[in-house]
């Protein structure tokens, strides 16, 4: 009994759709600009990651030592530096590493490697390269050197020529504060386009059950339940949802080619392969999104009609 009466409900939920074929384009275009706007977001969002990605692999503290400084005492504190649940990647230069690359970097300064050769000394300290496991944990590693703190001996501070973090505060600071600020801004944008879409076909749905106010009042006299009504209005309101979802991954598809091919080296990432390698989530995305945003509108304007 329970599936004759759910079948019914999908077919002549089915047969609604079909019949108010004007309106119901309409309701899927309507949706498709909502969805193609919000996966659009995805993948700004996706390309934003990108780029502050690759600015935060830049970004590190460098610890300085003392040249001539031992390497068995740089180790020491390499290791306790490494115990840090803060602390993603130790990277030790070595004093000579840290002359051949600064030879390379100056290749074409003879004055200064002029210079450098008359000093018959290696003026360059080692250096410790120290990468965070995020942003917001940078200034939690740099106090852990302050003079204040009595994990580090004082043997081990003295042997500190410099560290930069303060240097780097600033855009390390800027750069978490971007990440936090575009997650909200996406977040916010996205939850107003939903209202709209919702809004939308909310008043679509109503204008397709008003369409067929002479069907309800009929099924109502029968004795129908609000459920038995309500239900070919929501199929109808999933059937829109669901094509406007197929309708954005067909739009999705030239256009990911088109930036992947023509702007990859501005978005800081290939959107065709992004698009491909990410598929079967944007598709869940997309439908999913698509069908509560039908289903729900379509059940809200379903029961405000029959409160009536």
């Amino acid at each position: 009994m329970l599936f004759t009466h759910v079948k019914r409900i999908v077919r002549t939920g089915f047969h609604n759709f079909i019949r108010n074929g004007f309106t119901s384009v309409a309701s899927i275009l309507v949706m498709t600009i909502t969805l193609f706007v919000i996966t659009s977001l995805v993948f700004i969002q996706a390309s934003l990651s990108a780029s502050l990605n690759n600015i935060e692999s830049k970004v590190d503290i460098t610890v300085y030592f003392i040249p001539g400084s031992l390497e068995s005492d740089i180790q020491n504190v390499q290791s306790s530096i490494e115990k840090l649940p803060e602390v993603k990647e130790v990277i030790y230069t070595s004093q000579t590493e840290a002359l051949a690359d600064f030879k390379s970097k100056h290749a074409n300064d003879y004055l200064t490697l002029q210079a450098l050769d008359e000093l018959n000394a290696n003026p360059l300290g080692a250096t410790l390269q120290i990468k965070a496991q995020d942003l917001s944990q940078y200034d939690s590693i740099a106090k852990y050197f302050s003079g204040t703190n009595n994990v580090l001996s004082s043997g081990a501070l003295s042997i500190i020529s410099k560290i930069d973090y303060n240097q780097n505060k600033a855009v390390i600071n800027k750069l978490n504060s971007i990440i936090n600020g575009a997650n909200k801004l996406g977040l916010g944008i996205s939850l107003i386009l939903i209202f709209i879409s919702v809004l939308i076909t909310f008043n679509t749905m109503r204008l397709i059950i008003f369409m067929s106010r002479d069907e309800i009042a009929v099924m109502r006299l029968v004795g129908a339940g609000s459920k038995y009504i309500q239900g070919p209005f929501i199929v109808s309101g999933i059937l829109v949802g669901f094509s406007a979802s197929i309708l954005t991954i067909l739009l999705f598809f030239p256009v990911s080619i088109w930036l992947g091919n023509n702007m990859s080296s501005f978005l800081g990432i290939n959107l065709f392969q992004y698009f491909k390698s990410n598929f079967f989530q944007l598709f869940i995305i997309m439908l999913s999104s698509g069908v509560l945003l039908g289903g729900i509108s379509s059940a809200l304007a379903a029961m405000r009609y029959l409160r009536k």
